[in-house]
């Protein structure tokens, strides 16, 4: 879940990352909504489009749901709900959360998603939360706050026959997303980036101690879509599903 103001400095992992030949990656920022996007082409009036579409979607469906923005806990189905709030309803069920859970990684695929129509591949970040579409093997690193032994040693290995995918996480000591747990990490990847968003706040609230790992790992087969999960709490990690760890 990504809400509230996240400061530049904070998203220093932006520019980390590897700068291959033939990529435009450009920063599309509208209030609170603040995206990092690697595309074929420049398509940064492409990626505006897409958020001020979803940020209408939901500012309009909040300003007559109130429930929608503050509930911490599933809601029912409004099939008279904008298609953005109706994904997030039903992510925010399957893995019983709140919608707003969601909304970092629904926003991310939906301009992801709207992108592939001028190009076919594409990396959406949101706060940590990204949707990717790529034809070639890549990695995600793993940032779990700048004291853990995990930080910038390991990434996630993703085939080209895995995208697209949502790849979220959620954390207890890193940005602003809220989290009644305490882990460093709780990385989710789904099909279903608005999914993965909402499993990662799942999961991410029963982990208060090592000995919760194993907890949140044998909920995770549970919610539907969830193809893996990654744990990271003080020096202690959990892994379950079709994950592929590398070093960094």
């Amino acid at each position: 879940m990504g809400v509230g103001k996240y400061s530049e400095t904070h998203r220093f992992y932006r520019y980390r990352h590897r700068k291959p030949e033939g990529w435009k990656s450009f920063r599309v920022k509208y209030r609170e909504t603040d995206l990092w996007v690697r595309a074929r082409m420049n398509l940064e009036k492409e990626a505006m489009e897409a958020v001020l579409s979803c940020r209408l979607q939901l500012e309009r469906y909040i300003a007559s749901n109130q429930d929608f923005l503050r509930s911490l806990a599933p809601l029912p189905d409004d099939p008279f709900a904008p298609p953005l709030a109706r994904r997030m309803l039903d992510a925010a069920n399957l893995a019983e959360v709140g919608p707003m859970a969601s909304v970092a990684g629904a926003i991310a695929e939906a301009v992801g998603v709207f992108l592939e129509r001028f190009c076919d591949s594409v990396i959406v970040e949101n706060g940590g939360d990204c949707y990717l579409n790529m034809h070639e093997e890549t990695t995600v690193g793993i940032f779990a706050g700048p004291n853990s032994p995990f930080t910038g040693r390991i990434a996630i290995k993703l085939g080209p026959e895995r995208f697209p995918l949502g790849v979220c996480t959620s954390s207890a000591t890193v940005g602003p997303s809220l989290s009644f747990g305490k882990a460093d990490a709780v990385t989710v990847i789904s099909r279903n980036a608005a999914l993965a968003d909402a499993a990662a706040t799942r999961l991410g609230n029963m982990v208060q101690t090592r000995a919760d790992i194993d907890k949140a790992l044998a909920l995770a087969p549970a919610i539907p879509s969830v193809e893996a999960v990654l744990i990271v709490i003080k020096d202690k990690i959990g892994i379950w599903g079709n994950v592929e760890l590398a070093p960094v």
